[in-house]
């Protein structure tokens, strides 16, 4: 076999055949000359030939360059030796045997890395002026961190984990399997160290061989000003701790905020409802109002109706990033009419009653009474 034969001869496909047909074909051939199966002269020398010709077919940008220029424009690329195999054809090893394909029995170790802790999530309950103010919170947690007993190592004090004799410490197990393609070795983790490449004899006992322990950590939340319900806090660092120096996982704080007796919130304002009586409402009044800075004055013009809004600039929630950035409370007033009326108050009443007259007239606009008119319309 002096000469190169076409690559598409070899493998007995078309120019135009697809990925699937020539991985086929090349299954098929490979059993028929495989040097274990066929015992033939030339059965090695084909079998040599047939994955030559499958690694350049196999490959996209091998398989047009061939198309283009022949064997010569592989440039050297095209055979693979007598025990090479390239990406392509490994991954048929494993479609037959699972596990990972290797190149032999060499190769470097794959122990077990760095593996990150676990998240954790807990909840705080807060009242409505720390939501907006900030505040400082004690939460309790229960985490796993290293144990300080053994240090993490999981063994007692006083001794040390040994080298695993299954794997040689590599943590990963190689067997050997004779197929029709002929011997190929299969990697999988060590049964025995679980990947570790070491084993424990004698555990510790606070961790029980574990390496880390539960433990209660009391930690100090804080809660920045204008915080709303149901927002969460990242604690970055706080949750589990890593093995074998692997970073510890985040806590995650969800917030809960009780409701205020009188306050609501509504974005970055509060929203806050006052009564007045009615000559309150009539002549107007300067009044005493909270806020979640304590008493602030409010100037109620006379005429005030019900449901009229007032703003009270800068006594809002500031803004969760910036504290500078702060909203308005917004205080919508309800005039409040007597129910029970001493003598004095009813003759009073009564004298109001024969100055402002008795004549009933429409709201303007469509008020309730418009709205009962156009329904019997």
């Amino acid at each position: 076999m002096s000469e190169k034969r076409d690559y598409y001869d070899v493998l007995g496909v078309a120019k135009t055949a697809p990925q699937a047909e020539i991985r086929t074909a090349y299954r098929k051939l490979a059993r028929q000359y495989h040097p274990d199966l066929n015992k033939g002269e030339d059965a090695e020398d084909r079998f040599k030939e047939l994955n030559e010709a499958y690694e350049v077919l196999s490959n996209d940008q091998k398989r047009a360059q061939y198309d283009r220029f022949g064997h010569a424009g592989l440039g050297g690329q095209g055979g693979m030796g007598a025990g090479g195999f390239d990406g392509g054809i490994s991954e048929i090893f494993e479609q037959f045997f699972g596990g990972a394909f290797t190149r032999g029995a060499g190769g470097a170790p794959r122990r077990q890395g760095p593996t990150a802790g676990q998240d954790l999530r807990a909840t705080i309950t807060i009242d409505f002026e720390e939501a907006v103010r900030g505040t400082q919170v004690q939460l309790t947690i229960q985490r796993f961190e290293q144990c300080t007993t053994c240090k993490g190592s999981g063994s007692a004090p006083g001794t040390t984990p040994i080298r695993c004799v299954q794997c040689a410490g590599t943590g990963e197990v190689r067997t050997a399997r004779q197929s029709i393609f002929g011997q190929v070795v299969v990697t999988d983790v060590c049964p025995r160290c679980k990947g570790e490449g070491e084993v424990v004899t004698s555990p510790c006992a606070a961790c029980n061989g574990q390496r880390r322990r539960k433990v209660s950590r009391t930690l100090e939340v804080s809660v920045p000003a204008g915080i709303d319900d149901q927002m969460r806090i990242r604690l970055s660092g706080e949750g589990d701790e890593g093995l074998r120096s692997g970073q510890s996982g985040n806590l995650y704080v969800d917030v809960h905020v009780r409701p205020h007796e009188y306050f609501r919130r509504d974005g970055q304002n509060i929203l806050l409802e006052l009564e007045l009586n009615m000559a309150q409402a009539a002549l107007g009044d300067e009044v005493q109002i909270p806020s979640i800075d304590g008493m602030v004055p409010l100037s109620i013009p006379a005429g005030t109706q019900t449901g009229q809004e007032f703003r009270v600039r800068g006594k809002g929630v500031p803004h969760v990033r910036n504290e500078d950035l702060r909203g308005d409370m917004l205080v919508t007033v309800f005039v409040k009419v007597p129910t029970n009326l001493n003598e004095e108050q009813r003759e009073l009443m009564k004298q109001l009653a024969e100055t402002l007259g008795s004549t009933v007239n429409a709201a303007s606009g469509k008020g309730w009474f418009n709205k009962i008119r156009d329904a019997f319309k």
